[in-house]
């Protein structure tokens, strides 16, 4: 499959991780639909020109999905849908116990997986509904979806357990995923970033950030948004690529 002339919905597009693939994909001469919770994701569709349209949505939310969708299947004319890439989520940290011997609060740890997982099922679900009815492609290809997880799905530290666990979920769905839809010719990939320069960093202590730029074994930084748009340009452009995971950390494994 190819960038150029076919169409994409992103997922957190207003900024990180999403508007990066958003814009390599523009500029490879596709077209995309942002999607974002955040009202900058209009200034964003509009600065990529004609090529891009915005829509903000809630991943959790069957009724925002479905119109994202819809409006890009429109986007797309006669080609449709040709694929996802799902970056909306959500980081949170929050011990089991804390200090004073309080239990974690069970509401904030399901608000994590229901955004960061649910969410991820949703997207793929109604992605996948629209993308079967594309006309096949080389090799009988219809569409790809491309998952955000994260190497916490594998090295979580303290306090992470509601995110671990969710992006753990994301990882555990991709092979499943893609057993069921290759019948449609649809492939499912997730993609495992380690620390990188993203508004989510922002939230944490600059000391902090930059102990966990120091932690990578090479190089020794923190990972920048058009990385990961790269690797989604090349999963995109692969058609072999499928029910995997590929970790995007320089190598960093979290103490």
């Amino acid at each position: 499959m190819h960038l150029k002339d076919n169409t994409f919905l992103i997922t957190g597009a207003a900024s990180g991780l999403g508007a990066a693939a958003a814009d390599r994909i523009v500029a490879a001469g596709g077209r995309v639909v942002l999607c974002d919770l955040n009202d900058s994701v209009a200034a964003h569709a509009e600065s990529l020109g004609a090529a891009a349209k915005a829509c903000r949505g809630d991943v959790t939310s069957a009724g925002d999905m479905q119109a994202a969708v819809d409006a890009t299947v429109a986007l797309g004319g006669e080609k449709g849908m040709a694929g996802v890439v799902h970056c909306a989520g959500v980081v949170s940290v929050a011990k089991l116990i804390d200090r004073e011997g309080n239990p974690a609060d069970l509401d904030a740890y399901a608000r994590t997986v229901q955004i960061n997982l649910v969410g991820t099922f949703n997207v793929m679900r109604l992605a996948a509904a629209a993308m079967a009815c594309n006309a096949p492609g080389e090799d009988g290809e219809r569409g790809v979806i491309i998952n955000t997880a994260s190497v916490a799905a594998f090295d979580g530290q303290v306090g992470q357990c509601a995110y671990s666990a969710s992006k753990a979920g994301v990882v555990g769905m991709s092979l499943p995923a893609a057993r069921e839809l290759s019948r449609h010719g649809i492939r499912v990939m997730a993609i495992a970033p380690g620390v990188f320069q993203t508004p989510m960093m922002s939230e944490i202590p600059d000391e902090a950030a930059k102990a966990l730029a120091a932690s990578v074994p090479f190089p020794k930084r923190l990972g920048k948004p058009n990385e990961f748009a790269r690797l989604v340009e090349q999963i995109i452009g692969n058609s072999m690529l499928n029910g995997e995971v590929i970790r995007l950390d320089g190598g960093i494994r979290m103490q």
